[in-house]
Formats: C-alpha cells, structure tokens, sequence
C-alpha cells in the first residue's frame, strides 16, 4: 500500500519510524568536459565489463561498496530483476580491477535515448585517496560520451559521501536539481547488516 506523507518546507517533518529520508542532489553536463590526465602509479586498474550473468559477483561488489552509505536499491529488488538490469544492452556495468582483485563498481545506464546516467560508481576503502576515484572518472566520461549522447547525469544523497558532490562538479557535472527521497530503511527489512551506516541510526 501507498503511503503519502506531507513535508514542511519551512522547518522539521517527522518521520514515521522504519522510515529513513535524504536530501537528493542531481547534476548533469551536456557536452563532454576536457580530459584531465591520470593520476601517476594507477598502471594497476583496469575496467571489466561483467553481465546477468555475474549476478552474485555484482552484488557482493554492491554490498561491499554500498554499506558504508546506505546503497540498497538493488539489494531491495529480485534477483531476476537485477540479472534482468545487468544483462540489458542499454546498460554498461565494469569492476574496477587492481592485481587480479575487484576493487570497485562502475555502471552505465544508456537506456533513455540521447543520454546516459552514471548509476553507480565506487571503489573499496582501500584504494580510496590514491586517485582511483579520478582514474574511475576519467573512464567513465570517456565511455559515456563515445555513445551518441547530449546529456550525462548523476545523482548523489545525503546518505552518501560528503565529498561526492563536489567531486562530480570538479569532474565537470552542474547542479541542476534537489528533492528529498524516503524510503523504508532496508537493515530493518533485513537487506542490510542492521549495524552499517551508523551515522544514521536506525528507528523502528
């Protein structure tokens, strides 16, 4: 069943428990930016493009990646219907590797004619601060604009990184939109570790 809630714009609107909110940033560029150079010593990682058929490899990858800021969209979906996401030809997905190691996720989705949304994209803890992330980036403007596009978007949450949106716009996205997005929070419904994302506490 559907449920409504009003959201006041001038001051705090309670949630009901089981419920978790974010304030949505969307950013897009509409034509392809300058290329930026590698950062040195990343001769290491490369970019694998996996399918339906990887589904259990994907999703470990998304979990492993998505617990420290409350990614369950796919986590929430059937399995079929996630295999049926990866398998489809308007969508690109690619693990980032690193010594024969998946240590990230990039997925394309091409699947609204004339655009690209750059639907996930992250790498392990353990790379992260080694210019990985502008390695990743770099692969992914270039991937996207070899299509035959004349908008490339994203969007970030408050559940996110804090760095992520300022990191999208030194990649050369523009801020074009924000909402808020609530939803039911997945550690209660068992789709996540109830103890991840700490720094937003669960109530239920």
């Amino acid at each position: 069943m559907t449920q409504t809630l009003t959201i006041s714009l001038t001051g705090t609107t309670d949630l009901p428990p089981g419920k978790i909110a974010a304030i949505v940033t969307s950013l897009e560029m509409l034509a392809r930016p300058p290329v930026r150079p590698d950062p040195p010593g990343l001769e290491a990682f490369s970019l694998e493009r996996i399918g339906g058929d990887q589904l259990d490899r994907y999703l470990a990858m998304y979990r492993r990646l998505g617990e420290r800021w409350m990614w369950f969209s796919r986590l929430v979906k059937p399995a079929a219907e996630v295999a049926a996401i990866l398998a489809d030809r308007g969508v690109e997905t690619y693990m980032v590797r690193r010594e024969g190691a998946d240590m990230g996720l990039l997925e394309l989705d091409f699947r609204v004619a004339g655009e690209a949304e750059l639907a996930f994209f992250g790498l392990d803890e353990a790379v992260v601060g080694q210019g990985a992330g502008r390695w990743l980036m770099n692969r992914a403007l270039a991937l996207a604009w070899a299509k035959p596009i004349a908008r490339f978007w994203v969007h970030t949450c408050t559940l996110d990184h804090q760095g992520a949106p300022e990191f999208y716009q030194r990649s050369g996205f523009t801020v074009f939109k924000r909402g808020v997005e609530v939803d039911d929070d997945p550690r209660l419904g068992g789709k996540m570790a109830h103890d991840c994302v700490p720094h937003h506490p669960v109530i239920g």
